[in-house]
């Protein structure tokens, strides 16, 4: 399988983060106030109060029929308030090329229609903090019975890989995988195709994306120079998509890439030129309502709006991005059970991951606007203040908060 995650030859054990990102200065340029993929998230969560505000019934009427979730039932719809307690609320991304247009591969070749994204994210039931986990696609893991898009009921299978749960039954049946995989009860999702994230990146004016080493992928004809990008549509997609342009050309690249790219997109919609602009939260709200496909339980604007207000007062550095832990196996990867444990600990505990510090094959740089200097890595022999490594994680848990500007290191065209 050409798809397929290859082991790495140094370390086959443990899985090093690989888009390698490194560490600017913090900026207080940002307002704290009022996710993706992958953008879509955090794109209709946090926009959605001023949008409600603005447009409630144009949005909503443009809002597709909703999908059933297994764990569904009937209550009073939100009012428009802070959400009562947390929230857990899953994003889906299609690879499906049908009805997409041009760019993004031929939509006459027929193939499975795979959940290549596959986040979850939680929010504190005190509304103080927020975390993104991102589930490897090739992440074998059990798939329990579950229910199709028809009403129809799927057998549960014992071990297959996460991203085949979408083509097997459909969103809800992925929200059921999940479910299982975590212990964690899922009462939201949805559901984005390509055109959806090439819309909401305009919607929002792009997002400012900082590379430390160029990229190149002739396979998504993705070509960015080191510096700092105002990605949006096509390209942002492609900087997205891209696996071979990144880390050692696995997934798990890709997963870090988007990390440095939705940090950005939380910092952008925070910002008070998306806040105060109404033109371009209406333009956001409606490219994703136009271009998602929700969970009945998120049919409601309220219910969109009652989510947005627990999240628009997070400040940037709790609003965490993490990939879920796991090990290279034959033809995938599996579960790092201890490490994910402690991780859904902290989900269930409220508490917001603390992650290691960075190893010494992260690529340091300096400011964007300062030569980009890739030969410049972290010096392993450098003393770590014991206070950041008190309660974090197992160093098999990476990512990174949103208020950590980073940047994507590229791979050399002559590695892929």
């Amino acid at each position: 399988m050409s798809d397929q995650l290859r082991p790495r030859s140094k370390r086959s054990k443990q899985i090093s983060p690989i888009a390698r990102h490194g560490r600017l200065k913090r900026s207080n340029a940002f307002a704290n106030v009022a996710k993706v993929l992958a953008a879509a998230l955090a794109v209709v969560m946090v926009s959605g109060v001023s949008v409600a505000a603005l447009a409630t019934l144009n949005v909503a009427s443009s809002i597709k029929e909703g999908v059933v979730l297994d764990n569904e039932t009937d209550g009073p719809i939100p009012q428009i308030d802070s959400i009562d307690g947390g929230a857990n609320l899953l994003l889906v991304g299609s690879d499906s090329r049908v009805g997409q247009g041009d760019g993004y591969g031929d939509p006459e070749v027929e193939t499975a229609v795979l959940n290549d994204v596959t986040m979850l994210m939680h929010i504190a039931e005190d509304h103080s903090s927020a975390t993104v986990i991102s589930f490897p696609r090739d992440t074998f893991v059990a798939i329990p019975e579950c229910t199709g898009p028809e009403g129809e009921t799927y057998s549960a299978m014992s071990s297959q890989k996460i991203n085949t749960t979408l083509n097997y039954g459909g969103l809800s049946c992925t929200v059921s995988t999940v479910e299982a995989l975590t212990g964690l009860s899922i009462p939201y999702a949805s559901l984005i195709q390509f055109n959806g994230v090439a819309a909401m990146s305009e919607a929002v004016g792009g997002v400012p994306v900082c590379i430390a080493e160029p990229i190149v992928d002739e396979h998504t004809d993705l070509d960015l120079a080191a510096g700092e990008h105002e990605l949006k549509g096509l390209e942002a997609l492609q900087f997205l998509r891209t696996r071979y342009g990144v880390g050692d050309g696995s997934d798990l690249g890709r997963i870090s890439n988007q990390q440095v790219f939705l940090s950005s997109l939380v910092r952008t919609l925070k910002s008070a030129e998306t806040l105060s602009d109404p033109i371009k939260l209406y333009s956001i709200a409606k490219a994703a309502v136009d271009n998602m496909e929700l969970s009945t339980s998120l049919q409601s604007m309220d219910t969109m709006v009652s989510i947005a207000m627990a999240l628009k007062d997070i400040p940037l550095e709790k609003v965490v991005f993490v990939q879920y832990p796991v090990n290279y196996v034959d033809g995938g990867v599996a579960p790092d059970e201890i490490a994910a444990a402690d991780l859904i600990e902290d989900i269930n505990n409220d508490v917001s991951p603390t992650l290691a510090p960075g190893e010494a094959d992260f690529t340091s740089v300096g400011p964007v606007e300062e030569p980009v200097d890739p030969a410049a890595p972290v010096d392993p022999a450098a003393p770590v203040d014991p206070a950041a490594t008190e309660g974090a994680l197992s160093s098999n848990v990476f990512g990174q908060d949103a208020s950590e500007l980073t940047c994507s290191a590229g791979r050399a065209l002559e590695n892929q």
